[in-house]
């Protein structure tokens, strides 16, 4: 045994270079029946990595149906059908539950000096009710949805697809996502450390902490929503239906109720990923800690206000389309206080550009770019013009998959070695990074112009003036799936033949670099004493913590 202290973490480790580790114990059912918070993390995240790569075929399939006008290679109802998969299974299997659920799960207890979580059967619990939605939505494609993946009545109401199956389905999924967020909110509560304070608290801790109010608050409103579809379905009851009294816009408010919080289930979570990586690879303290820490409750609380901004040509009043919009605004302050403290953290840093930093660039690059065209959707006069074309479809890839997922692969390429023990090829990482970065550029900035000059997103047919654009757009795909190609060659090849990891490759402060690689099944041999903030990177107090 010895003590080691990082800039006042007080911690005991083990002195033996190979712990027992939480991996060790082999077998399927080991797998099945853990409680280790940390084995249920990478199943989740296992789960939804195959599920981003099964969305990103759909995706492909969908951009070489629109290579050029006129295409038969499938169906115009197969395009249909694959633009709900692709939308359905990116948003409810892969972005919202990525970083909540598998990096959550994996480092909420490590970083703040717990054990495991508050409620370990219920958190296998939500894996298996998780697993059990993914096979009744999968059970739904006897007759596959071609809805899009927000469903809009009144079509969703009379559409021969399984509606029914597939609404209780996301009820599953989303009663995971509650169960996940009500464990995470008990156990930052109730089992941080002696010395944990919230001002001691990792951004990522933050990040997860808001996200996990949402979860809570947000997603009954789209399992109520889902059960009142399929009771108009299935007894005739006239919520949606004018004919029997209801109304295909309240579909809509309570929809994106819960769907407008839920994108920052989805980014929240990478913002904290990124004020973690910044730091430790710009050797200096964050800057404005308390700034970006209450920044993230606020985004929370005004991501509950803003949904009407995806209803301006609905036929809501003038006054509420203001209100909206000045809230769709307002929303962004919080967020560009995030943005401008991790640009001055990195001033006069000693930046090196590893393979997470590479990332965590990436993200603060596309996603205030797509922060910055969401205004124009945010302005109702240019949202008239831009509302359904794919100047939308452009805006949410910069913002959900330059934002989330370019922050999911700054946090698996940052704690990698710490997960598995092993470390990625930087060559590789590298060369997936260039190639994705360039890809994604190519594929989605070409759609801003598209949809400025009219193209309507959802047509699996558009007219002849948009070629030449599309072709840049696929070829732009191409790319971008070749880079996302190398990098699991690059995870594949790591998890078996990678060079072993020391205890903190990054040289990173927070408590899961103190422990070794990867963690011990009890994560801590004695619970650590916290005295000192975890960004002190020099010597001189920042911010005034103490």
């Amino acid at each position: 045994m010895k003590d080691t202290t990082a800039d006042g973490v007080a911690l005991t480790v083990s002195g033996d270079a190979h712990p027992r580790g939480y991996l060790e114990e082999k077998g399927f059912w080991s797998w099945v029946y853990t409680l280790d918070h940390k084995r249920i993390g990478l199943l989740y995240l296992y789960t939804t990595l195959f599920f981003f790569l099964l969305g990103g075929i759909f995706a492909l399939l969908i951009r070489i149906k629109l290579l050029y006008p006129g295409q038969q290679i499938f169906s115009d109802h197969m395009y249909n059908v694959l633009f709900t998969l692709h939308g359905s299974v990116m948003i409810f299997l892969f972005i919202i539950p990525a970083i909540p659920s598998g990096l959550g799960n994996f480092f909420i207890p490590l970083l703040i000096g717990a054990r495991d979580v508050a409620f370990p059967r219920i958190n296998l619990a939500s894996y298996w009710v998780f697993v059990a939605g993914i096979l009744v939505i999968l059970a739904s494609l006897v007759r596959p949805m071609d809805t899009g993946w927000t469903f809009y009545t009144p079509y969703s109401a009379k559409t021969a697809a399984d509606v029914t199956l597939l609404s209780f389905g996301i009820f599953l999924v989303g009663m995971s996502s509650i169960l996940t967020g009500l464990n995470f909110l008990v156990t930052i509560h109730k089992l941080r450390a002696p010395g944990m304070t919230w001002h001691r608290f990792p951004l990522f801790i933050w990040g997860m902490y808001a996200t996990s109010i949402i979860q809570v608050v947000a997603t009954p409103v789209v399992g109520i929503t889902f059960l009142l579809l399929a009771m108009e379905r299935l007894f005739g009851v006239g919520f949606f239906d004018p004919a029997k009294g209801g109304d295909p816009v309240l579909f809509q408010h309570f929809f994106w109720f819960y769907s407008h919080p839920v994108v920052y289930v989805m980014i929240l979570p990478a913002m904290g990923i990124i004020s973690e990586v910044i730091p430790v690879f710009s050797r200096k303290p964050i800057f404005g800690y308390r700034a970006i820490a209450y920044s993230s409750l606020a985004i929370a609380f005004i991501g509950f206000l803003v949904w009407g901004h995806h209803m301006f040509v609905s036929g809501m009043s003038k006054t509420a389309n203001i209100i909206f919009s000045f809230l769709t605004f307002f929303v962004a302050v919080p967020t560009a206080i995030k943005v401008f403290n991790w640009i001055a953290t990195m001033y006069k840093g000693s930046i090196t550009f590893e393979s997470p930093m590479l990332y965590a660039l990436t993200f603060i690059f596309l996603f205030t770019f797509g922060g910055l065209t969401g205004m124009f959707l945010g302005a109702l006069a240019t949202n008239v013009h831009a509302h359904d074309t794919y100047f939308v479809v452009a805006h949410f890839h910069y913002t959900m998959m330059g934002g989330t997922m370019m922050g999911l692969l700054a946090g698996l390429h940052y704690w990698w070695p710490k997960m598995t023990g092993r470390m990625l090829s930087e060559k590789l990482a590298r060369a997936g990074w260039l190639l994705t970065f360039i890809g994604f550029n190519v594929t989605f900035l070409t759609q801003f112009f598209l949809g400025y000059g009219g193209m309507p997103r959802r047509w699996a047919e558009y007219p002849a003036q948009f070629q030449p654009l599309n072709i840049v757009s696929t070829a732009g795909s191409w790319i971008l799936a070749a880079g996302i190609l190398i990098m699991f060659v690059n995870f594949i090849r790591g998890l078996y033949t990678g060079e072993p990891a020391p205890a903190s490759p990054w040289k990173g402060l927070t408590l899961e670099w103190q422990v070794p690689s990867p963690p011990p099944t009890e994560n801590f041999e004695e619970i650590p004493h916290i005295t000192n903030w975890p960004y002190g990177y020099t010597k001189r107090k920042t911010d005034g913590y103490e």
